[in-house]
């Protein structure tokens, strides 16, 4: 069955490479197995039926010479050749070149109706195919599987039962039956014990050299021994420091390699094997590595004195050390915060000099002196770099200037450069506001907030100080923009401009109808009136009196507005100005508490 076969291919790359550890003057060497394949890949078979077995050398290399083996009552060598047809029940075994013999494999040829076919071993998380072998009389829709006596219910007739990832609850007895055509009898199967074997065991952490002195390399090991049986299963291996993954993550490098190892770094190493698809890992025991100080006496000098430097000034680092045999040949490193190390190339000898420091001179320096034989390493000086703040600047969150009585106001202060940790103050008419400090040179800034009145109209500015010398931002005028109550003044003046259109609409409209109607003006055109005698306005079929309704504003406060019209005659000018003169209309607008009085006394006269 084609399904069978590879499924079966999958777990019978059998008694791959056996790796046994055994230490040599302290090292430590792999001794390699042969390893046996077959084809195809069950130990049970019918009577008569053959597997096909090949040799292999460790990584299935191809052997120049090979043994074969077999031991059934006796145990014989059969002929040297890569592969092997076998029809007979025994053990057999093989040897290729020079690598250890493999591991036995037993075959099992039966004369029985129907056989399962299981593979030779099982571990955690393999897929697992259990084939009930039958021949042509045995049914096969009458075929079921057991296990530990209990029948195992499947969604339909098969003759294959799949296990997916394997786990230590699948162990027991199996087996299957099935009955010839038209016998009611079933005929039981020889009987399979899967047992789930571990699939990893615990790695060992090694480190070389396992006592390391102080700023010297080290390489760790993670050390694991496979089954012989899966000992082609891909890992990845992980390393890890007080419990944090190294750089980046895994990988199929069983070492990892750490250019620098320091007596100040108390620290416990682990590592991680797991299969590629992750579904098993096993963890090693935390390791802690002795690190031994150098013997070498060494003497480190740095100008200024403090470890605390100013960016701009200069720096002289100069190593001496004691008690090591010469010559000597040194050299100086730097270490960032990220635990980088890099060669100062400019350094000269014992002396290295930076003439202006800046931010990316801070780290730690260590100087390394060689001879002949070994190399010794100082201990790191630390260095850390002062930048003063640059010139901060101050802004509003709205960006208004002018803002209403009562509105929430946020100034926000910040500096571009600066050493941490900067204190930011901020100020109003020279008098402290309140301040607030951040931990980052590069950061947010600070802000400060208040309640817009008129006592806080005025200039606003900030100071930024960490330590090297406040500086100030420039000031920033924040003023109330005011609101007036009286909204009766736009209401009088829009009624006085109404009022004012219509009494010139009436005097144009009488005018016309004046001429219309032939009329004369009641006043003698020849008789000149001297212009100080005072003349009383004629009217022209007016009414009486325009009784007018008051015009009311929304505010309760103010007095009711009245408006009466009056049409009037001009005073008497010069007769070169008489023809061109004409009427006049005014609007003249009074406060009165009654309309109605001023209309009485017209009636009245």
């Amino acid at each position: 069955m084609p399904g069978s076969f590879s499924c079966g291919v999958a777990f019978t790359q059998l008694w791959l490479t056996l790796l046994v550890v055994t230490p040599v003057n302290g090292q430590h060497e792999a001794v390699l197995q042969s390893v046996v394949y077959l084809q195809p890949p069950w130990t049970t078979f019918f009577q008569g039926e053959k597997v096909t077995l090949f040799c292999y050398g460790f990584g299935f290399y191809l052997p120049q010479k090979t043994k074969w083996y077999r031991k059934n009552k006796t145990q014989r060598q059969l002929r040297s050749t890569s592969t092997l047809e076998v029809r007979e029940s025994g053990e057999y075994w093989c040897q290729a070149d020079n690598f250890l013999p493999s591991m036995h494999v037993h075959l099992d040829f039966r004369q029985d109706s129907l056989v399962l076919q299981a593979p030779p071993a099982v571990f955690e998380g393999d897929s697992v195919v259990l084939r009930c072998h039958t021949r042509e009389d045995i049914a096969a829709e009458s075929l079921k599987f057991y296990k530990n006596g209990k029948a195992l219910e499947l969604s339909g007739p098969s003759s294959e039962l799949h296990i997916h990832h394997a786990n230590r609850e699948d162990n027991g007895q199996y087996t299957c039956t099935g009955r010839k055509n038209w016998h009611l009898k079933y005929t039981p199967s020889n009987t399979v014990r899967v047992q789930v074997q571990e699939l990893l065991p615990r790695p060992v952490l090694m480190a070389t050299p396992s006592q390391p002195i102080d700023g010297s390399p080290v390489t760790l090991t993670c050390q694991i021994q496979l089954p012989a049986q899966r000992s082609n299963v891909q890992l990845q291996f992980c390393f890890l420091k007080n419990l944090q993954a190294l750089e980046s993550g895994c990988s199929n490098s069983s070492e990892f390699h750490i250019p620098a190892i320091w007596t100040e770094e108390s620290t416990w190493y682990q590592c991680r094997a797991e299969t590629v698809n992750s579904q098993t890992e096993k963890q090693s025991i935390a390791l802690k590595i002795p690190v031994q100080r150098a013997l070498a006496d060494f003497q480190t000098y740095i100008m200024p004195a403090s470890k605390l430097v100013y960016e701009g000034q200069s720096l002289l680092l100069n190593c001496s050390v004691n008690g090591v045999p010469g010559p000597l040949k040194f050299s100086w490193y730097k270490r960032d915060m990220l635990n980088k190390k890099a060669n100062i190339p400019k350094s000269s000898g014992a002396e290295v000099k930076i003439s202006k420091v800046n931010v990316s001179d801070a780290g730690e320096y260590y100087c390394e002196a060689k001879n002949s034989r070994r190399r010794f390493v100082s201990r790191a000086v630390p260095i850390t770099i002062k930048v003063p703040v640059s010139q901060p600047v101050l802004t509003l969150s709205s960006g208004k200037t002018q803002a209403l009585e009562g509105d929430l106001m946020t100034l926000h202060c910040k500096s571009q450069r600066g050493s941490p940790y900067i204190l930011y103050e901020f100020y109003h008419e020279n008098v402290s506001l309140g301040n607030s400090s951040t931990l980052s040179g590069e950061g947010g800034g600070a802000s400060f907030n208040f309640s817009m009145s008129t006592e806080r109209s005025g200039n606003y500015h900030c100071t930024a100080d960490n330590g090297l010398g406040a500086q100030n931002s420039e000031a920033i005028w924040i003023s109330v923009a005011e609101m007036t109550n009286n909204r009766s003044a736009p209401v009088i003046a829009g009624i006085t401009v109404g009022l004012l259109i219509t009494a010139v609409g009436v005097f144009l409209s009488y005018c016309w109808f004046s001429r219309q109607a032939g009329g004369k003006p009641a006043s003698d055109e020849s008789r000149s009136p001297s212009d100080a005698e005072p003349q009383e306005p004629t009217y022209y079929n007016m009414p009486a009196c325009i009784e007018l309704q008051p015009v009311y504003s929304n505010d309760p406060k103010e007095a009711v507005i009245y408006t009466e019209i009056r049409r009037t005659q001009p005073k008497p000018k010069p007769k070169r100005a008489d023809r061109a003169a004409g009427l006049q209309t005014f609007v003249t607008v009074k406060e009165s508490e009654s309309p109605r009085s001023r209309c009485q006394m017209a009636e009245k006269n």
